[in-house]
């Protein structure tokens, strides 16, 4: 897998779990632009999508598992905007909260994801 982008998402997560989570010492809820950055983490993560999909369609095959490899991808992919869409329900300080959780929860993803990939694959 490209560790570029694993480490660019990562890094992008944990960038997004930090200004929210300064929104949150200001008692603030997610903004416009919290939105904006949750679609930018979300599209990097949607390329690490199709990046994974298409290395094993061409048969490189992760070292701990496809099934396994698959269900962390489409989890990264859902766990910034399923925390942006729990933040649009809650819109107070809590919602930058889920938001900051969901970053964090994506890097620890990507880290796991990078775990699973291995060396088999390189």
């Amino acid at each position: 897998m490209l560790d570029a982008l694993t480490a660019a998402i990562g890094v992008a997560a944990l960038a997004l779990a930090a200004w929210c989570g300064h929104a949150v010492w200001r008692d603030q809820p997610t903004k416009d632009w919290h939105f904006i950055g949750m679609a930018v983490v979300t599209l990097l993560v949607l390329a690490q999508l199709v990046v994974g999909l298409v290395q094993l369609a061409r048969g490189e095959r992760p070292a701990q598992g496809t099934v396994l490899f698959v269900a962390y991808l489409v989890g990264a992919f859902a766990a910034v905007p399923a925390a942006g869409m729990l933040s649009l329900s809650e819109r107070t300080k809590w919602g930058s909260v889920t938001v900051a959780a969901g970053s964090v929860v994506l890097a620890v993803l990507e880290v796991r994801l990078y775990d699973i990939w291995g060396t088999a694959g390189a």
